[in-house]
């Protein structure tokens, strides 16, 4: 009795084993790209989850989807939103809400359910929330703009203008800085929720009850403001007190207001306005009654302690005009005025981009004194970035700041290529120890100069303040990280932190091409490193956003101007460039592919089609003519406009991938007589392209550069018969200019592109891992701590620039081999081609694809080839392994022929190719 007792509990305990080992996993669930979004602006939100399991080949086939009001319902499986029923798909993201009208200001939570293709139903995944913003402009009433003082119609400017060339009218009165009050009463009742809605521009910060609502810093996001502006939500149901309240908001200029100061840097004039909000905050108790707070002339203001703000030049605080407990309900206000209402401009829509924060603090490396009374801290990096400044000193004693990215040959801050005059400024209060980080400004730096103090420990016989502490605060977008590289290659993981610093540092409210001279949104950095900052960041949100800055920015006539939003007007080529207003029909497509949004083609369609248009109308004979070329590439002068590639060549080249493009999207938007006429356009561009741009003699393009033969390849511009001589073209020049670049911002992204595709990735490791040419090893060795703007790291240009990048695609999906499938989306099938090069003998990858965490590892050891990889669950890849002999390869220490779980494909150009579903493999080829 008691052996069949142990044998009994032995095979419940195996049945067991085999029920468990089958079970599938939901995580990371997110609605509308987020884990719990606020301030939703849309009626159609969408729905996205990752899987996890313990089989192979596991997909979905079937999903639940619940909506619910109360998330009690919710617990006990009652959808009352929205019950999808089971919805028979592998689709796991963008599954659009389909059930009853959600309503503004509404908290709703959500759960799914799925279904795989081993007969598992899974578990329902954990619950999340979202909460709708204010639908409708009239959802915010009686809520109303209001301001310290209004700016003169006669000085309002939009867009602004560069100052070289123009005369400057100087304002009669310059903005001051206003901080705002509104005491309000909380019913002693239970809350349920609290919510503020607020947008104050240029920038705001909130407080409540005396602290700071939220860690962003500079909300709410740049837009177009005649246009539109944007508003923040924010839960403060935990901050509020039974009886008295007080919100505190404190406005800075922005790009709302560009100061006319002559004594600091300004890239340009402009002026919208002077500093403006509006604020709604919606209180709902647990009974079900509610009550708003609405921004009107009834709230108090007065100026703050700053006293200059300026997104170009700084800003300066003075701590004795600081009203201590200004934001809290024992503060007497009688001293203040009612703030000015003011009339509403443009639509005010939620942000949906996520917002800046401080990313990291960087301690100082060192600290000496360059010249009397001048200290230099030195923080080892240039980033993006503010300062924290500790300090004690006596009332109204005054430190200045001066943020640079490298020192003059005298040890001072060069701010001559970075926009200068820039500082911060602190005036002391004499209250003990002060701590003071500037609220509305930041700019690009390394070193900062410090005058009018002395660090600690410092003999001081003036009595100077005495600085604590002085910190680097790195500030940037908070786009989730989504990607991990590393190798045996020392060179190359110092080119990864080279051009991941930049792409940190230019990641604001747009993609910036350098965190402090411009901090503007050329675009076409925007669309050249989609894919370069994609692998390594989750940018469909801030993408998105640059995609509406370029619908606001577009003209009548359907010219997108090469920055959006557009603050200034700039001349010429420097408004309208094809190889940069592309990106208002190469972005929407890259959010499609990438992350397998089709709405966002159908929603900017108009914008792709008016400017595909107004391109077609600037064509002569179909080759267009004008734009800035490829440049800064590499040539016999200063880089600039384009050298040794003909202007013409890319912006035509450009615009016959467009044509392609807005062809693709009109079959998938089923427009056929819009597919059928950019179809035929483009072969008649590519029939001129060809005539003009090709020698045929020589079988290359134009003069034969990098350039003009890569980008003609890439977009496919070249007949069959010619690719072969236009590749060897290339691959010839890099030689026999000992493997230099030449290509430029416009032409170095294609270069790469198609040497990859081409089989040719030794010849990037050779370009690409020397430091005694002009390039990213030549930008280390001359000290670079981030991406330069020029390939010599020129002390004439900016030391922070990211449209340079591009080998950072190269690293993930040519050293990695994580690449897109091109009859694929979003990464639900993708290939794996590593590629082994150089001295490289391992590289450890990884990217959190829209499906699930895809892993890339492998190692040459000895006479081995070792490649571990995961694919996501609802996913499947195809793996390039070197070698044509399949008796060499194994799987999980098992012949590969006998897994029956991996589909051999073909052979081709070497390798072997195999198609694998879901799951962990190790694969293994020896001898190597």
């Amino acid at each position: 009795m008691n052996i069949l007792k142990v044998f009994g509990w032995i095979a419940l305990f195996l049945f067991a084993g085999s029920l468990q080992a089958k079970k599938i996993e939901i995580i990371d669930i997110r609605c509308e790209n987020q884990e719990c979004p606020m301030g939703v602006q849309t009626l159609k939100p969408t729905f996205s989850w990752k899987l996890l399991g313990d089989a192979r080949n596991l997909t979905q086939v079937g999903y639940r989807i619940l909506v619910s009001d109360n998330e009690d319902l919710l617990k006990k499986d009652i959808g009352n939103i929205w019950d999808s029923g089971r919805c028979n798909s592998e689709i796991s993201i963008n599954i659009l809400f389909g059930g009853k009208k959600l309503l503004s200001t509404a908290r709703y939570y959500w759960k799914v359910q799925v279904w795989d293709n081993q007969g598992v139903q899974s578990k329902w995944s954990e619950i999340k929330s979202f909460q709708m913003g204010l639908m409708k402009q009239e959802d915010w009433a009686p809520a109303r703009w209001i301001a310290m003082e209004s700016v003169s119609p006669k000085d309002v400017v939009y867009p602004g203008f560069q100052l070289a060339g123009n005369k400057v009218d100087y304002l009669e009165k310059e903005a001051r800085m206003p901080q705002f009050r509104k005491p309000f009463q909380v019913e002693t009742k239970k809350i349920q929720s609290a919510t503020v809605f607020i947008s104050g521009l240029g920038h705001f910060e909130l407080s409540l009850n005396g602290k700071k609502v939220g860690d962003h810093f500079l909300d709410p996001g740049w837009s177009k403001y005649d246009k539109s502006s944007l508003y923040v939500t924010f839960d403060v149901t935990d901050q509020l007190l039974s009886g008295e309240n007080v919100l505190g908001v404190r406005l800075g200029n922005g790009f709302l207001h560009v100061p006319r100061d002559s004594t600091r840097y300004r890239k340009l004039i402009s002026t919208f306005s002077f500093p403006k909000m509006i604020c709604k905050v919606h209180i709902t108790y647990a009974d079900g009654t509610t009550n708003d707070i609405n921004s009107d002339h009834s709230w108090k203001v007065t100026q703050s302690p700053i006293t200059f703000s300026s997104i170009y030049g700084g800003e300066d605080y003075d701590a004795t005009l600081e009203q201590r407990g200004w934001d809290t309900s024992d503060f007497n206000d009688i001293s203040w005025i009612n703030a000015t209402e003011i009339l509403a401009v443009g639509n005010l829509s939620s942000q949906i981009s996520m917002p800046l924060k401080v990313k990291k603090q960087l301690r100082s490396i060192s600290v000496r004194e360059t010249h009397p009374g001048i200290y230099i801290y030195d923080f080892g990096q240039n980033a993006s970035a503010i300062i924290a400044l500790k300090v004690k000193g006596k009332f109204g004693a005054k430190v200045v700041m001066k943020p640079a990215e490298y020192l003059t040959k005298d040890g001072l801050a060069n701010q001559n290529n970075s926009g200068t005059p820039y500082w911060f400024s602190y005036t002391l209060s004499g209250n003990g120890t002060e701590n003071w980080s500037p609220s509305f400004s930041y700019y690009g730096f390394r070193y900062v100069q410090v005058e009018g103090a002395v660090p600690i420990g410092v003999k001081n016989p003036q009595g100077l303040p005495v600085i604590e502490d002085l910190s680097l605060l790195h500030v940037s977008n908070t786009s989730e990280e989504v990607g991990q590289f590393a190798c045996s290659s020392s060179v190359f993981n110092n080119i990864y932190s080279l051009i991941d610093w930049s792409v940190k540092s230019n990641m604001s409210h747009v993609l910036t091409d350098c965190p402090h001279r411009e901090k503007l949104g050329w675009l076409e950095v925007a669309h050249l490193m989609s894919s370069s900052i994609a692998y390594c960041y989750d940018i469909k949100q801030m993408y998105t956003k640059i995609v509406n800055d370029m619908k606001d920015s577009q003209l009548e006539n359907g010219l997108i101007p090469n920055t959006a939003p557009e603050y200034a007007s700039f001349p010429h080529d420097f408004r309208d460039s094809p190889e940069w207003g592309s990106a208002g029909v190469i972005l929407p497509w890259f959010l499609y592919r990438w992350y397998g949004d089709l709405s966002v083609l159908e929603e900017n369609y108009h914008l792709m089609v008016s400017y595909v248009d107004y391109l077609t109308s600037r064509c002569k004979y179909h080759i267009l003519y004008h734009g800035l070329g490829d440049w800064y590439d590499l040539g016999p002068n200063h880089p600039g406009y384009s050298q040794l590639t003909t202007r013409g060549l890319t912006p035509t080249a450009l615009y016959y991938y467009n044509l392609n493009i807005l062809a693709e999207t009109s079959k998938l938007l089923n427009k056929e007589l819009e597919y059928h006429k950019y179809t035929e356009l483009a072969t008649k561009v590519k029939i001129a392209f060809n005539a003009k741009f090709f020698n045929v003699e020589k079988g290359y393009y134009d003069r034969g550069s990098q350039t003009a033969n890569a980008i003609a390849l890439y977009m496919n511009l070249v007949n069959g018969e010619d690719r072969e001589s236009c590749l060897k073209q290339i691959i010839a020049d890099i030689h026999n200019r000992d493997n230099s670049i030449t290509a430029g911002d416009i032409g170095f992204r294609y270069l790469l592109r198609v040497l990859e595709m081409e089989g040719a990735s030794d010849v990037i490791y050779d370009m690409n891992s020397q430091s005694d040419k002009p390039g990213y090893g030549y930008q280390l060795k001359q000290g670079a701590t981030s991406l330069t703007e020029s390939w010599a790291a020129l002390q004439t240009a900016s030391h922070n620039h990211c449209m340079l990048g591009h080998l950072m695609e190269w690293f993930y999906s040519g050293i990695g081999g994580v690449r897109a499938d091109k009859e694929s989306v979003a990464f639900k099938k993708f290939i794996l081609h590593p590629e082994m090069v150089g001295n490289i003998y391992w590289a450890d990858v990884s990217f959190k694809s829209p499906y699930g965490e895809i892993k890339s590892k492998w190692e040459i050891k000895d006479t081995s080839f070792v490649y571990k990889v995961t694919v996501p669950v609802n996913t499947t890849a195809w793996v390039y392994l070197p070698g044509v002999d399949v008796e060499l390869i194994q799987e999980s220490g098992k012949p590969i022929k006998e897994k029956a779980d991996i589909q051999f494909i073909r052979v081709e150009n070497g390798r072997s190719i195999y198609e694998i579903g879901s799951g962990d493999y190790s694969f293994s080829i020896s001898p190597y």
